[in-house]
């Protein structure tokens, strides 16, 4: 387990503001007690952990350490960032943009469709196309994450069986990948 390297960083944090915008700050901020946040890579995925329990996880052994904090996503081979749904926790907390779906849209995105204008219930204003946004039920639960296919005022002119959000992880994924989703 080690921080990650500038290069690094910057990946992670570049996709992460596409969800959280100017909020991404408070991600890293001290929190009240003098413990902060940070993120760390095991192997090729990405943790985010409080900084106390990371100092904790270097007496563990590389090959004996599963998982500690919450995992954020994975690096692929060429370097790219992929989030994955585990960190629908960190997301919701400090979404900028949110989409909430109909009780008749739910079931179709946890079985992995993208959202169609017609299960749209209400969204944020102003959200431009190909933004990050987090995807609640109308209790407000979240139930995942994706990017807009449209911005706000072009969605409203669509049919409504037109894509307003391309669906990239949803807590249907706890099922359908489970065997692969935390294997290294």
């Amino acid at each position: 387990m080690r921080p990650l390297t500038e290069e690094e960083t910057k990946t992670l944090f570049a996709k992460l503001a596409n969800y959280t915008g100017a909020s991404l700050n408070n991600l890293i901020a001290p929190l009240d007690d003098g413990d902060r946040y940070v993120f760390r890579l095991q192997r090729d995925r990405v943790y985010y952990v409080l900084l106390s329990i990371a100092n904790l996880a270097t007496s563990v052994g590389r090959d004996k350490l599963l998982s500690v904090g919450t995992c954020l996503g994975k690096f692929s081979k060429t370097g790219k960032f992929r989030l994955h749904i585990t960190s629908l926790p960190v997301l919701a907390e400090h979404a900028r943009y949110k989409i909430w779906i109909r009780p008749n849209g739910t079931m179709p995105f946890l079985y992995g469709g993208n959202i169609v204008k017609a299960h749209v219930g209400r969204w944020s204003d102003d959200c431009p196309e190909h933004q990050g946004v987090v995807v609640y039920d109308m209790n407000d639960t979240p139930l995942g994450f994706g990017v807009t296919a449209r911005s706000t005022t072009e969605a409203r002119r669509l049919d409504p069986t037109g894509v307003v959000c391309f669906r990239q992880a949803d807590c249907g994924e706890f099922l359908r990948d489970e065997d692969t989703l935390f294997a290294s």
